[in-house]
């Protein structure tokens, strides 16, 4: 079971998250926690005016299979802004649930042995729902917990 989720690729995706540290001089941040498995994250961002995201950071506490799907969010949130991010985390909560497509977002399709294992929805999920608390209901200056 565990060969056939947690491929070479995949584990090798955690090891890029030490190039995205998370550091309390972001703008936004958030903290999130799966109710399914408890894995949590927290994350923050800066942006520029027109709330685009420029700069990224998390300290993730997760499985192999949160630590991958935080890789390729972080790989690709740079560029996007607050409306980019709501989509995305519906077109994954979508697909993870078996109602969507895969999303548009490059490198999901990693995560794709995940879509038999409910158990680590939650954690994969995690990323996008701290980028959509942080951006989307933001309070400036402080971690938003959910």
């Amino acid at each position: 079971m565990s060969e056939k989720l947690y491929t070479p690729e995949l584990l090798g995706l955690a090891t890029e998250l030490a190039d995205f540290p998370f550091d309390d001089g972001f703008s936004f941040a958030a903290e999130v926690r799966s109710q399914s498995c408890g894995s949590s994250l927290i994350a923050g961002f800066d942006v520029i005016d027109d709330g685009i995201v420029i700069r990224t950071g998390m300290t993730v506490t997760a499985c192999a299979m949160g630590q991958a799907a935080s890789t390729i969010f972080v790989r690709h949130v740079k560029g996007r802004d607050c409306e980019g991010i709501s989509n995305a985390l519906a077109a994954i909560s979508d697909w993870l649930a078996g109602t969507g497509s895969e999303p548009d977002w490059p490198d999901i399709a990693l995560l794709q042995p995940a879509l038999d294992y409910p158990a680590r929805h939650g954690a994969i999920l995690l990323p996008w729902r701290a980028a959509h608390e942080a951006l989307c209901k933001p309070v400036a200056g402080s971690v938003a917990a959910v």
